[in-house]
């Protein structure tokens, strides 16, 4: 799908297709009702509390900062993305036959995992079923899976070896839909079909939170056209954090789960959250999709996910035979590459309070102010609005140090190269006796105006 179409936005298409416009209403109101249950209100759904034991099942995944996120399926071979089936309005007996030619090459997921390592990500989460139905894994329920086609193999089990190899975490995305189902397509209205469909559904998380081991995320997604009720989903969650106790989950089941998900955007909240994007318009494999996120959006995006107290779990689409697109492989190089050189700018910061600059971002570790310059103004720049007399200033990844000093209320950063160090974003950092809290004309009038602007546009005006 293309960058102006989410998830959400396809599952919109196929309910008002489908006439279930409750649906459609409860999708648009899920993220929102879910932050307002953690926003310190008293809550009286349960479904939107958090999970017990949520602090500490949190930990590793506050400290991470950084995952890949894989979307493989039957899919990939079409190299049309992962809703190809519904777009393009794919019989189920045709789609289907894709089966019996998928077969990936071995040793795939391990180049997955070493790409994910070498990027600086501490986790990944894999598509074991998506919506299409296809499963990756083994189901008691279906003969619609990898090991009974013609790939003849567990493809989540060398998944999970190829992530443990590399020393990384294991997540689980587990689609709720099913277009292959009948039982599925049926599930509204039918409470037979209902019944055996939710039961397989259970069933198959069972299976993934069995039988591989300790898994540490789970990725809910496409809980339509049922709500919580009719999914079972305290039910489910009970018996997930039953067999995986350390385990952290999504909001993707319309239970508030332990993180919320923004999608394509990165939106900071009160509760803990995880970006997901894409590093071209597709999660599946699209193969004339040549809109690539440089190397300095990701890492920016990155960065700001981090200070902001979230995570960032960027998407890769490996091709039918498990092969990473050359141009995936050169840009997560180069993120890696960055990450390696300037880690300490992305794990322990929180934001900065100083937002106007032209070209440069920043964040804060105690008295420590990181100056992300994402576009190299030659051998100087500046930053207004800032009191506080700087101790020291270096590059962050040679750690030589750079000339910095207070003129007035101006601070500026002279004698520099005029190319930038660093290719993608150079990082600078600043030791200062306070923490710097910027106050100019930019902080005093001009963030005042936007978000003026902001709030008569959001009422109509204009």
């Amino acid at each position: 799908m293309d960058n102006a179409t989410s998830r959400r936005d396809c599952l919109k298409l196929l309910a008002a297709g489908a006439g279930w416009a409750t649906t459609v209403a409860a999708l648009s109101a899920q993220e929102p009702s879910t932050a307002k249950a953690n926003s310190g209100t008293t809550v009286k759904d349960p479904n939107l509390q958090e999970p017990p034991d949520h602090e500490r099942r949190m930990q590793w995944w506050r400290e991470a900062k950084f995952g890949m996120f894989i979307h493989f399926g039957l899919y990939s071979i079409l190299g049309r993305g992962e809703w190809v089936m519904a777009i393009e309005d794919i019989p189920v007996e045709e789609y289907q036959q894709l089966a019996k030619q998928f077969n990936p090459r071995p040793h795939a997921a391990r180049e997955w995992a070493r790409l994910a390592r070498d990027a600086g990500m501490k986790y990944m989460v894999m598509t074991t079923k998506h919506h299409d139905g296809f499963c990756l894994f083994n189901s008691n329920f279906t003969d619609y899976c990898a090991p009974k086609q013609a790939a003849g193999r567990d493809l989540v089990a060398e998944y999970v070896d190829a992530v443990r190899g590399e020393g990384l975490r294991v997540g689980m995305y587990f689609s709720l839909m099913d277009w292959h189902s009948e039982d599925w397509r049926k599930c509204k209205t039918d409470a037979d079909a209902r019944r055996k469909f939710v039961d397989r559904v259970h069933g198959e998380l069972r299976q993934l939170m069995s039988n591989y081991g300790k898994i540490a995320e789970l990725w809910y997604d496409g809980a339509f056209p049922l709500d919580a009720e009719g999914w079972r989903s305290k039910e489910m969650n009970d018996m997930v954090f039953q067999l995986q106790p350390d385990i952290v989950i999504n909001n993707r089941s319309w239970m508030a789960g332990d993180f919320s998900t923004p999608e394509q955007s990165i939106e900071a909240s009160k509760r803990d959250w995880e970006s997901c994007m894409t590093l071209n318009d597709h999660w599946g494999y699209g193969a004339a999709d040549n809109n690539w996120k440089p190397p300095k959006t990701l890492v920016s995006n990155l960065a700001h996910c981090s200070m902001n107290g979230g995570n960032y779990l960027l998407n890769i689409g490996p091709k039918g035979d498990g092969s990473v697109p050359e141009q995936t492989v050169d840009i997560l190089h180069a993120v890696g590459g960055w990450v390696s050189r300037n880690g300490d700018a992305i794990h322990g910061v929180t934001s900065a309070k100083i937002s106007q600059a032209d070209g440069v971002f920043f964040s804060r570790k105690d008295n420590t102010i990181y100056f992300y310059v994402q576009n190299w103004q030659g051998n100087s720049f500046t930053i207004g609005g800032i009191h506080e007399k700087p101790k020291s200033a270096k590059y962050l990844a040679s750690g030589k140090a750079v000339k910095c000093e207070l003129n007035g209320t101006r601070l500026v950063f002279s004698d520099l190269p005029e190319k930038s160090p660093d290719d993608v974003v150079t990082v600078i950092t600043a030791e200062f006796e306070t923490a710097p809290v910027q106050d100019s004309m930019g902080t005093r009038i001009v963030v005042p105006f936007i978000q003026l602007i902001h709030d008569e546009v959001a009422k109509g005006w204009g």
